[in-house]
């Protein structure tokens, strides 16, 4: 699935772990997870099954998981934030909102940091528990990251409903036409 987080942080939150989620042990990353939740002001997750990133893309997948979690928060919090601060150079704009994309967003603003951490700890956890039902993949340790065993194990067994089919990960999943 594809994951996406919004959170809102107290003014002056500070955190000197808080930093991009790829620059984090799982460890860390759990810690901060809980940290984040007990003391943001509002967070959710938004996720994306992939039989619908095959059917919208990827990109509009990854927008439409923040615009999920985006929505929950205003819900929660029952007013829109000033401003949606976006980690990347794309996004569509929710409820005519005013937000500014940040590119490497994740090392620059905590609650970008925040909402890299919240989103990359529940889609681990997904992944996990993904493993439990077909072991085989081990997506425990490569959490849907297309490793050499991974690949193996796909032309061994075939894909689960859990594959993004439109994820081209196989020489054979390409046709030439001439």
């Amino acid at each position: 699935p594809v994951v996406a987080s919004a959170v809102v942080l107290p003014k002056n939150f500070i955190h000197e772990k808080l930093n991009d989620s790829k620059k984090l042990s799982v460890k860390l990353k759990l810690e901060l997870s809980e940290i984040i939740k007990t003391r943001s002001l509002s967070w959710a997750i938004g996720v994306v099954k992939p039989i619908e990133i095959d059917q919208i893309n990827i990109l509009n997948a990854s927008i439409k998981a923040m615009h999920i979690a985006i929505q929950k928060v205003i819900k929660k919090m029952q007013k829109n934030p000033d401003i949606l601060l976006i980690d990347g150079n794309t996004f569509k704009s929710y409820n005519n909102i005013h937000h500014k994309c940040i590119i490497k967003g994740d090392s620059k603003y905590c609650s970008i940091a925040a909402a890299s951490i919240l989103a990359k700890t529940h889609r681990d956890q997904i992944m996990i528990q993904l493993d439990r039902k077909h072991p085989k993949y081990n997506w425990k340790k490569n959490k849907g990251y297309p490793t050499k065993q991974h690949k193996q194990k796909i032309i061994d067994s075939g894909i689960t409903k859990h594959h993004r089919k439109s994820f081209k990960l196989l020489e054979s999943q390409y046709s030439f036409r001439f």
